[in-house]
């Protein structure tokens, strides 16, 4: 712990990419009219190489912050991951590397075939409770029954749906349906663009219903991200709570993070060309 402490007091104090990160996050702080109250924070070393006269150490924060908005108090929890740098012949210099989360095939989108109707599920209704409880459970942590992705949001994001009772189908076939298996998935399993297209499209399974404003939705429900407004969706969160406002409160993989501000107005990804899809989760 005493070479976390110095990594993060220097970061804090002397990086400019962290200070961007905190002035975000005090600014979206004001705008909801909410106080962080105090942060908590622990650390772990998570490797350290040298070579050729450099020392590279990745290491990671877990805060907890205590927010106030009016008479509501809750908390958010985050990881953030950095990097500390040292030259023999340079000054210390420590990385916020906070990526935007990206799940794609490059420049080829896989496109999903539709399937037929012809089982239904009306007698299976969603699980929310269910859904919410693995995301709180597995928020910060994986599922050995699963793999886990580099960028692993949408497969979490599956993964709670599919513990709210998600009918999985399509399998074998890749660009159909909404499934896992032990040597394979679906497109719209794990990858963000696949699952938001998936959700709008469905007839059968899981299916999201598209709303207008964040407030229509619940815990359960599902949002979906193109940080660019470049038509590439690239992020999912799923909703666990609502705050003082009955704004949705989310948890995510990849970087992960618990109780976030539906937004994501203080992430390194966010751009002010961003582009959201509320879905209301059903099944058909």
């Amino acid at each position: 712990m005493g070479d976390f402490a110095a990594y993060w007091q220097h970061f804090f104090l002397e990086n400019r990419e962290s200070q961007d990160w905190w002035q975000k996050k005090k600014a979206l702080c004001k705008k909801r009219k909410a106080q962080i109250v105090k942060i908590k924070g622990r650390g772990v070393v998570l490797s350290k190489q040298s070579y050729e006269g450099m020392r590279s150490t990745r290491y990671a924060v877990h805060l907890v912050y205590l927010i106030k908005q009016g008479d509501f108090f809750y908390t958010e929890e985050q990881i953030i991951p950095c990097q500390f740098v040292k030259k023999w012949d340079e000054e210390d210099r420590h990385q916020y590397i906070e990526k935007p989360p990206v799940e794609s095939f490059g420049n080829q989108l896989p496109v999903l075939k539709k399937g037929s109707n012809k089982k239904s599920n009306r007698e299976i209704e969603y699980n929310r409770l269910e859904a919410v409880k693995y995301a709180e459970r597995w928020w910060n942590s994986y599922n050995p029954e699963y793999l886990r992705f580099e960028d692993d949001c949408t497969n979490y994001i599956s993964q709670c749906l599919r513990a709210g009772g998600g009918p999985m189908w399509g399998e074998p076939v890749r660009e159909r349906g909404w499934w896992y298996g032990k040597d394979s998935w679906s497109f719209s399993w794990s990858v963000a663009h696949s699952f938001r297209w998936y959700l709008s499209g469905s007839e059968r399974g899981i299916r999201g219903v598209e709303v207008e404003q964040p407030e229509e939705l619940n815990p359960g429900d599902v949002i979906c991200y193109d940080f660019d407004g470049d038509g590439v969706w690239n992020h999912t969160t799923i909703v666990v709570a609502k705050d003082a406002d009955n704004m949705p409160l989310v948890n995510a993989h990849t970087n992960n993070s618990r109780n976030r501000y539906w937004s994501y107005e203080d992430s390194a990804a966010w751009t002010p060309e961003i582009q959201y899809k509320f879905f209301r989760i059903e099944i058909s």
